[in-house]
């Protein structure tokens, strides 16, 4: 099954609502190792992405994501802008011209966006930031599209190895960002980075299992 140029604005639609809705959740988590600013910052940049949605709908789907990379940037303060704003620029730069993406070139989007997070933010896995849910979903999912794997299905496991890094950031120190500046007494929080990038992973998933679901029901195959 192929991810459409609509999917992909509906993901971001969909990205909008589930950040707004968890806006206070991660600044709190932001709070505890950071500024307190995480939630209250990414909700405010997809806020200016999505009036441009419209506009977007004649563009490809690399024109979509750099527009969105263009926006957070510049709408986005701490290091949230600057880091989800590389991740859709490296991603967009992955999908240039493309109307639709086959499950290999949706995995080379997320890689390529990965790629881009390391190289700006020069992190590790195990730093305790937003790549410990985004590196091994996007790996993972890689992998089983490889194996033959339905977008779908690979999505499952990859948002399930998000979840999972997400939570294994509880117990680390963290090596990065302003939570480095704690040392052990970052140990015992969840990373706010980590979580609103399993929270954007989900809402890709959902989209795109909703839009499955819906086309089971119509008889679209």
């Amino acid at each position: 099954m192929n991810v459409t140029k609509q999917q992909i604005l509906d993901w971001l639609q969909a990205v909008t609502q589930t950040i707004s809705e968890n806006k206070d959740y991660l600044t709190e988590l932001d709070a505890a190792i950071g500024d307190a600013d995480h939630g209250i910052n990414l909700d405010r940049g997809f806020q200016k992405v999505v009036p441009q949605l419209s506009q977007l709908e004649t563009k490809d789907i690399g024109t979509i994501l750099k527009t969105v990379s263009m926006t957070l940037i510049s709408a986005v303060g701490g290091a949230s802008g600057p880091l989800y704003g590389t991740f859709f620029l490296r991603a967009s730069t992955a999908v240039t011209g493309k109307e639709e993406l086959t499950s290999t070139e949706l995995a080379d989007l997320l890689q390529a966006g990965v790629a881009g997070v390391i190289q700006r933010g020069k992190a590790n896995l195990g730093d305790k930031t937003m790549l410990d849910a985004l590196s091994p979903a996007a790996t993972i999912f890689a992998e089983l599209v490889a194996k033959g794997n339905t977008t779908v299905d690979a999505l499952q496991q990859a948002v399930q190895a998000a979840e999972t890094g997400m939570k294994q950031t509880i117990p680390l120190v963290a090596l990065k960002g302003r939570a480095s500046y704690l040392g052990e007494r970052s140990m015992g929080h969840q990373d706010p980075g980590a979580t609103s990038s399993y929270l954007i992973l989900k809402a890709l998933l959902e989209t795109i299992t909703s839009d499955s679901k819906a086309n089971k029901m119509n008889g679209v195959k």
